[in-house]
């Protein structure tokens, strides 16, 4: 009798995925339906290009500001009238210029006089009221080279025409007195007398209000316009190693009677300020780039939870023909990936272009961080696997015979 060898059948082992066919099934959607996908992902860029954008020009405007400190350095210390006890203004000794020369570490010291009551007008016609917020200083010689500045147009005052009625414009001065160039026929009246424009400055970063000033030679501003020779404001530049050393004691030395009347500054420390204001701005700029993000992410997972309702045929002829509940996982979760990522990299790019415009518009040197673009595609793959991730359990649920009912 013959003995029949009754072996169990093999068992059916699901094909597996590779990566290949993993992409090749999630792009199926995006595929079919170009303008649904296209618009979502645009909702992913926008968050994504806010963010690198913002990042991107507040790196740049950072750059900026660290090559122009460079450029202008930070040893640069202002000693400035105060206030006395009864509110008015103090008046420095005249000689406070050369007591702080005396300080070893100081390298250079220049000083600028603000001369009350010379008020600034265009011409003789101009109504006595309208001085449009415009100062006059005595300026020192060497005041320019001391503050950094840049003669824009024209030249700086020097031993012949600081004794005469010349006149050297700051940048928003000669704007508001409607002086475009320096030249002889380019004049300005001054305390009553009219003054030739010799030269105009270009902007002042760490002298601001030589801005607005109409800066004239010491001698002619005691000669001509009763200027009372005490200083009002004294630059320094001195060895940055020893700047704090020399900052602790030059209100003393300007004003040894009174030095709780002088008032010492940094120049660079309000930039540094104005700075992080702005990081402070930033930061809440990147706030709304992650509402837009988010918005996106939303736009994400309806337009996956759609295409699960719309696709309950497909999911359950994939279902009948042998597909399991963590294939149809996959392919919806790659797709929603898919779509997150097409959206962050748009996004990066439009950033990116967006920082560089911007930044060479600006004169700025072009700066993005690496942290900003890997983290900005990184940041989609996350949203994207959080917006796909309900979509693609829901997709996995739906049993074939319920799947291929439905009309």
């Amino acid at each position: 009798m013959a003995v029949i060898d009754r072996a169990d059948p093999p068992r059916l082992v699901p094909a597996r995925m590779r990566p290949r066919d993993v992409m090749r099934v999630g792009a199926v959607g995006l595929r079919t339906r170009p303008l649904r996908a296209f618009l979502s992902a645009l909702g992913v860029a926008i968050g994504i290009a806010a963010m690198v954008g913002v990042v991107g020009i507040s790196s740049s405007s950072g750059a900026e500001l660290d090559r122009t400190l460079s450029a202008l350095g930070t040893n640069l210390l202002t000693v400035s009238s105060g206030r006395t006890l009864l509110g008015e203004t103090a008046r420095m000794p005249v000689d406070a210029e050369a007591m702080i020369e005396r300080i070893g570490p100081v390298e250079s010291v220049s000083a600028a006089g603000r001369v009350g009551d010379a008020k600034v007008y265009r011409s003789e016609e101009i109504p006595e009221a309208q001085t449009g917020g415009i100062a006059t200083h005595a300026a020192r010689l060497d005041l320019l080279s001391t503050v950094g500045a840049t003669v824009r147009d024209g030249t700086w005052l020097n031993g012949a025409t600081e004794r005469y009625p010349a006149v050297v414009l700051g940048s928003r001065a000669a704007e508001r007195l409607g002086v475009g160039a320096a030249a002889p026929d380019a004049q300005v009246v001054v305390g009553g007398t009219r003054f030739t424009v010799v030269g105009i400055l270009a902007p002042v970063p760490l002298a601001t209000e030589l801005d607005d000033a109409a800066l004239v030679g010491w001698p002619i501003a005691e000669t001509a316009l009763g200027f009372d020779g005490h200083p009002t404001t004294l630059y320094t530049r001195s060895d940055e190693s020893r700047l704090e050393s020399v900052r602790s004691v030059l209100a003393g030395t300007a004003n040894p009677r009174a030095p709780n009347e002088v008032e010492v500054s940094r120049p660079s420390d309000a930039l540094a300020a104005k700075q992080a204001t702005s990081q402070a701005f930033t930061g809440l700029l990147l706030g709304v780039g992650a509402v837009a993000l988010l918005v996106g992410g939303v736009g994400v997972a309806n337009t996956m939870v759609i295409s699960v309702l719309e696709r309950r045929p497909e999911i359950g002829l994939r279902r009948s023909l042998g597909a399991t509940r963590g294939q149809v996982r996959t392919q919806f979760l790659a797709e929603s990936l898919l779509l997150s990522a097409l959206g962050g990299a748009g996004g990066v790019l439009l950033g990116t272009g967006v920082t560089a415009g911007y930044a060479l518009y600006q004169g700025w040197p072009v700066v993005l961080p690496a942290w900003a673009t890997v983290g900005g595609v990184v940041t989609t793959l996350v949203v994207g696997a959080l917006a796909g991730l309900y979509p693609a359990v829901r997709a996995s649920r739906l049993a074939p015979t319920e799947a291929l009912a439905t009309p």
